[in-house]
Order: C-alpha cells, then structure tokens, then sequence
C-alpha cells in the first residue's frame, strides 16, 4: 500500500463522495419522489449507492482499514448514512463535529435499510418460516397437477412458495396444481405463495425433419452376450392402433385379420432392414394387441413382411406405417449452419460420398422478427449455450452462421432447442399473444408473477399496466434477469418495479451465463446481489440449485456449497426432479445452519465450536 493519507485528504475523498450522491438524489428527483411511499426510501438508496460506486473506492478503503475505520464496503443497504458514520468519525479525530446541510433529507439508516428489505421480502415472499429467514421456492413438474401427496410433502419439507411455468403444461394442469395446493395448505398449515411466469418472447429453433421410419430393438444381455431376457414386441392393428398396456420395446402395426390368427407360441419369421433373417415368439393376447418375444436385435421399417408358419398353413402381413423419430443436426466447429426464416423443418447438412458437404445444415427460429436486428459478426448460441457461433452474413430470409464453439465429436442440435443472441438489440414484443392469455389466468390465482425475458423500463409498465386493468392489481412483480440487455439496464429496471405492489428480482443463472459469458457469471452475479440490496429488493436464486440432488438424489460437492451462498440470497428457487422431495429437506437444513453464520455479505462471527476445540486441547 501506498504512504498513509492524511485525515485531510481522506475527508476530502468521503465528501466529494457524499456530494456526488446527494447531486445524483436531486437530479433524478423523478427517479424516486413519484414512487409509492413503501419504495422511496429504497429508490434513494439506490440512486446514492449508484453514484459512490462511480467511483474507484479501492485505494480510500485500503486507507480506511489501515486506520481501523470502518470501510465502505458493506454500505448496500444504506449508502449515505454509510459515508456519512466514516466522515462523523473522521471529524471526531481531527477534534471537530461533521453536520449535515439543514435541507438535506435525513440519510437512510443502518436499521431503516435492513427493516425495508425485511418489509419488501414479507410483502412479496410472505412470512419467514420458523428457524429461517430464506424462503424456498419450488418448481412444479407435470406430475403436480396428478399428485396431490407431491405437493403436500413439498409443502411439509419446506417449500414456501410454488413457482408454475406457463411455459409448460396447460390452464387445466396449473388449476389442479393450485387446487392441490390449497389443499395441502389446511393440512400442514403452512402458508405457501403462488408464482407464475410467463413464457416471454423466448427464442428456440423450429422444427426439424423426421429420419427415417424405423423401429430398432435389442434385448438386454449380460457382459458375456447372453440375452437377460427378451425384448417385447406390441403387435397392434394399424386400423385402430392401440397403445402397449405395459412398456414395450418396439410397437409394430400389423392387419386386423392376420393379428386374430395368432396363438400363443407361435413363430413368426421377418427380414429387418439389415436383410437379417429374425425370429418373434407370440407371448400372448391382449386387449387392442398382441404380445411377442424376440432374442435377437433388429431394425424393421415399414413394409416388411411377417411370415407365419403353423403346419401347412401360411400367413404373411406387412408392417404398417411407422413414426419418423426426432432427428438432430449434427454441428462441429467449422461447420456453417443455415438459419431460416421460415418456419419450415430443417434437416443435417447433406454430404457427398467422401464426407464433404454439398448443402450445409439449415433450421428455423421461432421468432423471425431477430432477423431485422442482428448483424455480422455477432456471437449466437444454441441449445442454451452447448454449441456457439457468429453470424457471418445477413439476409433478409438467412442467416449463415459459423459454428465455433461444440464439444469434441460433435454436437447435436435437436426443435426447440434455446437460442441467445447476446450481441444483438432485439426489438422483441415485451408481452406475446400467449402471455396475454396466460395472464387471464394468473390474474386473482397467482400472488407474483414472474417476468420472463424483460429488457427495458417499458416493459414492466407495460406488464404493470396490464396486471392493473386486470384482477391482478395486487399481484407481486419479479423480474427474471435473462439477458444481458436486462443486466445493464438493471438499476432502471428495478426502479421501474417499484410502482408495484411488491416486487424482487431472480438471478436466471443458466440464461445469464450464456448471454454474460461463463466467465462472468459470478462477477454479473456479485453485481446484482449488490443492485438488489442497495435498492431493498428481494433476490430469488435460481437455475441448478442442488439439481443433480433433485435428479439422481445423490448431491455433488460443488452444489451443496452453492446452495449454502444461497444464503445471501431472500429466496432459493429448485426445479423439478425424481428426488425433489429431499433436495427441500436438504436445503431447509442448510439454510437453517449456514443463517447462524452469514447475513449477505456478512459474516456474523458466531461463537465457533472450533476455536473453542483448540484452545481446550491447548489448555490440555
């Protein structure tokens, strides 16, 4: 560190500081004076807080903590009443009394800013749980709208508040869900709140050509080859299909009147598509079909021929038509992808006798309206950041891309798959016709709803305006921050918020990595805790919480302590999962032990069991 400052010059830095934020609170009056009066305060904070980190403060709190003053660095809350205690002390050791102007507003206290954003979290989360302040907020699968027991014990473990994606399911799901919710409610008596997202102008690819119609299946076997058990064939007839009552491995649509000859034992002999002679063992009759085993592997396409032999009498019926599976284009880095458009299927790339490539691979995205706002040279990213590119040339019906980023081999880029143009300025609708509709819904069921894809300061008044001339007047607002357009203009985004009732913001992790960069996801991530605090906003953590936990019921290292920095947060989001029900329980724990130890960014030095371990085995 450099040669100690003197307190002359540290008072000097802090005052031009504490100038800067009182200029920012007059000129952006509007900013904060029209908000309701629950918001003021907060919009304020957010605006001083805004104008000290202007600044580079490094060097004034290396100077500070060389004096054993308090620094700078936990002033989210209550920024000026932060500086304003630094500069109250440095008077106090140069002999003299600071004061403050007489029309100055009086600064927001370090009790005023914890207890807004205790206020804040209440109105928007509800009340803390017993025994922890961090609210757990738990995705729906399918499965919810089906199973009442699912929500109870979700309910019972720890879930305080249920999200529904209206991205998924339908208006009938998400009423069963919430009716299962009410429900499980007066049984445990927990309180629980309600949100519901809305889709957002999201951009996925289209759709893509089915491969061919085949069906393939290979009886299990052990490591020596020997067949475990064979593979079930359903046998249905194609003029009325059924469905297998049980799983099978392969479902083949045959004609009614052969189907009724069958008995059980039967043998019935095919060539599959590898001009393989096979065998199926009619296994027995079903309702709507017919049973048949097989011990060998075999790839049948539509038209071949099943040949019965029973004695001397004969019988031969041909395969049905048969679906055309999901095909994926294979991407390397190198490669160039076609983007279209037009809606219409896309197919691989079609290649020569020697591999080399005769038309490249195109596919469509959903929302054509990017075409008119993307340029060359920009970066796209496909199927949610697992393949990237750059947009080399711009037409007004294509896009050529050139992939520069796949896993090693190659990778697969299937419909629907997530697109990202983190580059570009998008001119996307704030609300989609299906939003609209999704939110005649949510209006009156929903305590919050969660804006999905929102990048300016209009688009939440649009939101807020809709939810107004709707029953939805007192829903709570969360602003899903997706995109990188939406991270820059954050400050004014959460500004805008405060027109609401009550409002938060989620961190959408697994978006902003691939709009931010991987590299900065926890750089963006410290400035948003910081955003959000400085204004006293609640913050819901989200994307991959204890999700291998969720999935496979056995937790990775790495998540367990990502989901104890969740403390920092108000609110933990989890997705859905087989193991969903103990990844609650296992969080409610870990937040309920790591609230002893830490409270945003502070550590709150509790006694440590330790540090009491190593003195006792000194005193030994």
């Amino acid at each position: 560190m450099a040669e100690l400052w003197t307190l002359d010059r540290i008072e000097a830095e802090v005052c031009a500081i504490r100038s800067g934020m009182l200029a920012a609170e007059r000129q952006r009056l509007g900013c904060w004076a029209g908000l309701p009066e629950t918001w003021r305060d907060s919009g304020r904070n957010l605006l001083h807080y805004l104008a000290m980190r202007r600044r580079d403060l490094r060097s004034l709190q290396e100077q500070l903590a060389a004096r054993g003053l308090s620094s700078l660095g936990r002033a989210e809350a209550q920024a000026l009443a932060s500086v304003e205690a630094v500069l109250d002390v440095v008077h106090r050791l140069r002999g003299t009394v600071f004061q403050r102007e007489r029309e100055d507003l009086p600064a927001i206290g370090f009790a005023r800013g914890r207890d807004l954003l205790r206020a804040h979290t209440r109105a928007l989360l509800g009340p803390e749980p017993p025994g922890r302040d961090v609210r757990i907020m738990v995705t729906m699968p399918a499965d919810a709208a089906d199973d009442y027991g699912l929500v109870r014990d979700l309910l019972a473990s720890g879930m305080d508040c249920m999200r529904i994606n209206a991205a998924h399911d339908d208006a009938r799901a998400w009423d069963a869900m919430l009716r299962h919710l009410e429900r499980a409610r007066r049984a445990t008596g927990r309180p629980c709140r309600v949100l519901m997202d809305i889709a957002g102008p999201k951009l996925r690819t289209g759709p893509i050509e089915g491969g061919a119609p085949v069906v393939h299946w290979r009886p299990p076997r052990d490591e020596y080859g020997r067949v475990l058990r064979p593979a079930r064939i359903w046998l249905t007839p194609r003029e009325a299909p059924e469905v297998p009552p049980e799983p099978a491995a392969a479902v083949l649509p045959v004609a009614r009147d052969w189907l009724s000859r069958l008995e059980d034992d039967d043998v019935v002999k095919l060539f599959d598509a590898r001009d393989s002679m096979r065998e199926l063992t009619v296994a027995g009759r079903r309702r709507g079909g017919v049973w048949a085993d097989s011990q060998q592997t075999a790839y049948v396409v539509p038209g071949t021929a099943l040949h019965l032999t029973r004695g001397r009498s004969r019988g031969v019926a041909e395969v049905g038509d048969l679906p055309s599976p999901p095909q994926a284009i294979e991407l390397d880095a190198g490669d160039t992808l076609i983007v279209t458009r037009a809606l219409e299927p896309g197919r691989p790339a079609v290649r020569g006798k020697r591999g080399d490539v005769l038309q490249p691979a195109c596919v469509a995205l959903t929302l054509p309206g990017v075409f008119d706002d993307v340029q060359p040279g920009e970066a796209i990213w496909l199927d949610d950041g697992a393949i990237g590119g750059v947009i080399r040339t711009v037409a007004a019906d294509r896009l050529e891309v050139e992939i520069t980023r796949a896993k090693p081999g190659g990778a697969r880029l299937a419909a629907d798959k997530g697109v990202n143009l983190p580059d570009s300025r998008l001119r996307l609708p704030a609300l989609t016709d299906k939003d609209r509709e999704d939110l005649r819904f949510i209006g009156g069921r929903a305590d919050l709803v969660g804006y999905s894809f929102v990048r300016t300061e209009s688009d939440v008044a649009e939101l807020q305006a809709h939810l107004a001339a709707s029953s939805g007047r007192g829903t709570g607002l969360v602003l899903k921050i997706e995109t990188r357009t939406a991270f820059e203009r954050l400050p004014g985004l959460l500004l805008a918020a405060m027109g609401s009732p009550a409002a938060g913001v989620m961190i959408a992790r697994g978006d902003l990595a691939v709009e931010c960069g991987y590299e900065r996801l926890a750089e963006v991530q410290e400035e948003m805790l910081w955003m959000a605090e400085a204004s006293h906003t609640p913050v819901i953590w989200a994307t991959q919480v204890l999700e291998r936990l969720a999935k496979t019921g056995i937790p990775s290292r790495a998540e367990i302590t990502d989901a104890a920095m969740a403390e920092r947060a108000e609110c933990v989001m989890l997705n859905k999962g087989p193991f969903i029900v103990d990844a609650v329980r296992v969080l409610d724990d870990i937040l309920r032990r790591m609230q002893a130890h830490q409270h945003k960014k502070s550590a709150m030095l509790r006694e440590l069991k330790l540090a009491e371990r190593f003195f006792q085995a000194c005193a030994a």
